[in-house]
């Protein structure tokens, strides 16, 4: 091994590199190279100065040391290392370069004809792996502009990445405080009827589940008071499900509110909130719409009134008489969904009401699951379900109908936004 004096002493010397002239509109590249053999290193510099002087400019470096200064004090866009220098051996070498240099390309420069290494090199982060004695100038300064280029894009990258993780963090941070925003929409507190009562002595009872697909989702409900004894309820669920879909729920909640007034009215209430969607809707793009439903729980008269925009079917279960009936069995007529049509139909529905009896609604993202076999869970494997669960309280049923549906698709995931609400007549009449 050759002492760094030695290198100096035996130096031939350098090269005139006045006859290379850089393009105007580009400096010279600063090429750092790290090699002890003064002929090797002057080799080098000839065949980058011969094939690429207008691009290049090149410096040396002796010891791992060295290069490692030169490379602090900044400006080299280019290392070509040998692996084998006087304070440094074998890939050591490259990976101190890499580890502390990491976005400054680097092409190994070795005597050693090893493929292992050469791949080594490369998957720790080399841009090039060339032998010496097996290398022209052409395909040496080809090697380095491509290693150039190469860094330049892996960094312009890497800066993308970045914004996009930066981006990426704000959205997220958008989506979660959509979903506490479309959480405190949803009812903190449910009415009792009459007002004055406790919720344990209220003639009507309410829960509800809400199992978003996404960060925030696509259906809805309210529940509101009409009278001492009467309760609107209204649920929703809006095409597709994610941020669009959340958009337009919030504006399901602000049409519902504008209806109260006629909130005793199933039919006018569904036709004002349609022609209003409508109106909004016409302007995108897209087609949009929500399916719903809606219905007076009247306690004191023991009946349901209700109106349907192309909603799943909710389901009565009469605790009394151990059944369980969709609603559409008392009246299948309904409308379309909102905000398809200016003008649409959506009659008002009747069924009556005992105490005990349970009305249970739904979005369809509960039983539109599959399972491995491609079969999908479907209304009537619900009604089933609720069946053979149909004695139990409303919560307790939420969970036995959700695991149901858990244990015939094995697990998955719901793909779709998941509603459950539940209204019971604990007492009917005075």
């Amino acid at each position: 091994m050759e002492t760094e004096a030695n290198v100096a002493e035996q130096a031939p010397p350098k090269p005139d590199l006045s006859r290379t002239v850089p393009p105007a509109a580009e400096p010279r590249v600063k090429v750092l190279l790290l090699e002890d053999n003064p002929w090797d290193a002057r080799l080098i510099e000839i065949m980058v100065t011969e094939a690429g002087g207008d691009w290049f400019e090149v410096e040396q470096a002796a010891r791992l040391s060295t290069a490692l200064q030169r490379l602090s004090a900044g400006g080299i866009g280019l290392v070509l290392s040998d692996l084998s220098v006087l304070d440094s051996q074998g890939l050591e070498t490259f990976l101190k370069l890499h580890a502390q240099h990491p976005h400054v390309p680097i092409i190994v420069l070795s005597g050693s004809d090893d493929t292992t290494l050469a791949v080594q090199a490369v998957h720790e982060g080399a841009q090039d792996f060339l032998v010496k004695g097996q290398v022209d100038r052409q395909l040496l300064v080809r090697a380095m502009r491509h290693a150039i280029e190469r860094q330049r894009m892996s960094d312009q990258l890497a800066r993308y990445a970045e914004e996009l993780r930066s981006k990426n963090a704000q959205l997220e941070a958008d989506f979660i405080l959509a979903r506490e925003i479309q959480e405190i929409f949803l009812p903190q507190q449910y009415p009792t009827f009459p007002p004055s009562a406790s919720p344990e002595q209220s003639a009507l009872k309410f829960s509800h589940r809400y199992l978003p697909a996404a960060s925030v989702g696509g259906d809805f409900f309210n529940v509101f008071p009409i009278t001492e004894t009467t309760a609107g309820i209204f649920i929703c669920d809006v095409m597709g499900h994610g941020m669009r879909a959340a958009l337009v729920t919030a504006i399901m909640r602000g049409l519902v509110e504008e209806r109260m007034p006629i909130a005793a009215d199933p039919s006018n209430f569904l036709t004002g909130i349609n022609h209003s969607l409508h109106a909004i809707l016409r302007r995108t793009r897209e087609p949009f719409w929500a399916t719903a439903f809606y219905a007076v729980a009247d306690a004191e008269a023991g009946e349901l009134r209700f109106a349907n925009a192309a909603h799943p079917s909710p389901l009565l279960v009469r605790r009394g008489a151990g059944a369980v009936e969709p609603l559409k069995n008392f009246d299948p007529r309904h409308g379309p969904a909102l905000g398809l049509f200016d003008q649409a139909p959506y009659p008002t529905c009747r069924c009556p009401a005992a105490a005990g009896d349970l009305l249970l609604l739904c979005t369809d993202g509960l039983y539109e699951v599959d399972n491995p076999a491609q079969e999908e869970y479907g209304q009537e494997r619900l009604l089933a379900a609720v069946q053979q669960y149909a004695r139990l309280a409303a919560d307790t049923l939420f969970d036995a109908l959700l695991d149901d549906v858990q244990r015939f698709s094995t697990g998955k995931e719901f793909e779709d936004d998941v509603c459950l609400l539940a209204v019971e007549f604990a007492r009917v009449g005075n």
